[in-house]
């Protein structure tokens, strides 16, 4: 895809976050809006996975640390190929494929169990270590959340990543200054992501995160031997106007008439 087709991508998947949310009567919006241009840019633009063969040995793996923004995992997934767009209205139902966070045993595409917190980093560090003792050239991604570093798993994985100099690490911060109890720097004091993980011995780049060409140049950047850290600077909600910067809308189900301004905001970008 060129970088305006992996733009509309991102909101598409937007907008099957707002559906099967709104269809599902539960689910988490505003984080999975943040993520959902990274993960389009993943799925559609750089990853190398096989929808007929989800446990393909040689496949790009993708961790969502951040589990409950899973409805844009889903989202991808779905428009991937990998299931059917029809399961969306069980997201979160008793036995549906799409559980409230991330199920490696039940939904085909997802690479690691995940949903609390602070754990898909060092999940990830172990892959990415494993390509490396079988040679093998498959990447490993994961994407956490900002407030989530402030789980202290993560800084042992960061150490461990840079140890082990794994140049087929790539994480990526969904920096949209926000978690479920307020603002990062109100409820955890987490400042400095960059800084931190320069410390640490990681490659760091800082994208904006809905910017596609920046994102994409980030993903492909040059290995020089470490892990990569991009802090994508996001807008929690972003997409739908009244959802952007608003996070009453961490948690919560769009009713008819706010289901349809999302729609319609979300499917004018999509053609314009």
């Amino acid at each position: 895809m060129d970088m305006r087709e992996l733009s509309r991508m991102g909101d598409k998947i937007r907008r099957d976050v707002v559906e099967m949310i709104y269809r599902s009567g539960d689910g988490h919006p505003a984080p999975s809006l943040s993520a959902a241009d990274v993960i389009a840019c993943l799925y559609f633009g750089v990853m190398n996975v096989d929808p007929q063969n989800p446990l393909w040995e040689d496949r790009d793996r993708f961790v969502l640390s951040k589990g409950h923004a899973c409805p844009a995992l889903y989202a991808a997934l779905g428009l991937k190929g990998f299931y059917s767009r029809d399961v969306y209205p069980t997201l979160r139902c008793l036995n549906s494929i799409l559980q409230g966070h991330p199920d490696m045993k039940k939904t085909p595409g997802v690479d690691l169990t995940s949903g609390s917190l602070g754990n898909g980093l060092a999940g990830a560090t172990g892959m990415a270590i494993a390509a490396k003792r079988l040679n093998k050239s498959y990447k490993t991604y994961v994407m956490t959340g900002d407030g989530e570093l402030g789980e202290g798993l993560n800084w042992e994985a960061a150490q461990t990543a840079a140890k082990y100099k794994l140049d087929n690490l790539t994480l990526i911060v969904d920096n949209n200054t926000m978690q479920s109890g307020g603002g990062i720097e109100e409820v955890g004091g987490i400042t400095n992501i960059p800084g931190k993980f320069a410390a640490f011995g990681w490659k760091v780049l800082e994208v904006d995160g809905h910017n596609v060409p920046e994102i994409m140049a980030a993903l492909t950047c040059e290995r020089d031997g470490r892990p990569v850290c991009i802090v994508a600077h996001t807008v929690k909600g972003k997409g739908i106007s009244y959802m952007e910067h608003n996070n009453a809308w961490h948690k919560g189900t769009p009713n008819d008439e706010q289901y349809e301004i999302a729609v319609r905001e979300l499917e004018a970008r999509i053609h314009e």
